[in-house]
């Protein structure tokens, strides 16, 4: 789906409502909702289950040990930007209690969105046959997202740095992992106009994408799901290609 980011118009559609897994770009949501509910300066205790929950070597994390404080924002850059999949669990639990109790709104939020498609189990999006959403629900969670200008700002962010806590003496740097705003691995899929967004991949999802790109005062939003590697790079700039033209 492209769609544009002020008015919500579609410009391009196909089968937009079919229910797939999201992969990563579930955070999105839980990004938007853990701004709109907490303080950036909260500090975040990251709990045994929180860390421990996810499987550190195949799911996208960075890191963080259970006990460790930090802040929201820097929670929110470790989401959207290290795609951190226990800073997804962390959040949900600061919010709501429980990562469980967090699903819950996810949902709720969803729906005053217009979503019509969705059901989430998880906050970061980890496979889970009930955890599901269309391209026209994530491009209406997308364009509802960018309206704050905090996610905006961090989705945007190519770079970042999460300096040492009470766990880490190191810093943590961070890099953007979408190849249309920065060069994760490579250059050549870097895109003229990306203002961010945000990555998704697992297995049973494929790869999934949520791209922002702005030419000329206009916003698009351009959601990809279920494709194979780079097309979701080539089809998002054939698409904004298409549209912006």
């Amino acid at each position: 789906i492209l769609m544009e980011a002020k008015t919500g118009t579609i410009l391009y559609a196909k089968n937009i409502h079919d229910h797939l897994y999201p992969a990563s770009i579930t955070k999105i949501l839980t990004g938007l909702i853990a701004i709109e509910q907490c303080p950036l300066d909260d500090v975040v205790t990251y709990s045994n289950e929180a860390v421990n929950s996810i499987d550190w070597r195949t799911d996208s994390n960075i890191g963080i040990k259970a006990g460790e404080q930090i802040t929201v924002e820097q929670s929110l850059y470790g989401l959207l930007v290290g795609s951190a999949n226990e800073a997804a669990n962390a959040l949900g639990e600061h919010i709501s209690g429980s990562m469980e109790a967090f699903a819950e709104l996810m949902n709720e939020r969803a729906a005053q969105l217009g979503c019509v498609d969705s059901h989430f189990v998880t906050t970061n999006g980890i496979h889970d046959e009930n955890h599901y959403t269309s391209a026209y629900d994530m491009a209406l969670i997308a364009r509802a997202a960018y309206q704050n200008e905090t996610f905006r700002i961090i989705v945007g962010t190519a770079r970042y740095t999460i300096p040492p806590t009470n766990k880490h003496a190191e810093q943590t740097d961070l890099q953007n992992h979408n190849e249309m705003l920065y060069p994760f691995q490579t250059n050549k899929y870097v895109y003229d106009g990306c203002t961010g967004g945000k990555t998704g991949y697992t297995n049973a999802a494929n790869s999934t994408l949520v791209t922002y790109a702005e030419r000329d005062g206009m916003t698009l939003i351009c959601v990809v799901m279920n494709t194979q590697s780079p097309n979701q790079w080539l089809d998002s700039r054939n698409l904004f290609d298409y549209c912006f033209d």
